[in-house]
């Protein structure tokens, strides 16, 4: 079982467990298109940190620690990372953090994956 991030807007849907992790619904995509097992709005970077990054290259690794402090520091997206790892490790199948941003780089979804796979 692996941990992926995929767009949730791609064409090609990948195999595995769906979890979108972006707090708010993404535009566009129906309820039914997105096939989704969780969406955990709550792991998902607090709104001013997500306006500080604004998806800059350049503030990426400070962007990654600050979001890894919230997910350390702040009790709810605590709560959700914690459920999030139990179901990553519970799940037979793969699973695939579904976000809505344009770069597939730089993005809160793989600072998540990174911090799944060192736990």
């Amino acid at each position: 079982m692996t941990v992926k991030c995929q767009r949730i807007y791609d064409k090609q849907i990948a195999k595995g467990k769906r979890v979108l992790v972006d707090r708010v619904w993404p535009r566009g995509i129906s309820k039914e298109d997105a096939q989704l097992d969780e969406w955990l709005k709550k792991v998902a970077p607090t709104t001013e940190l997500r306006k500080w990054f604004n998806h800059e290259p350049k503030l990426y690794a400070a962007f990654s620690e600050k979001y890894a402090k919230e997910l350390r520091e702040n009790s709810e997206q605590q709560e959700a990372f914690e459920y999030l790892k139990d179901f990553v490790s519970s799940s037979k199948e793969d699973v695939i953090l579904l976000y809505a941003a344009k770069d597939t780089q730089y993005n809160h979804a793989n600072v998540l994956m990174k911090l799944l796979k060192n736990n």
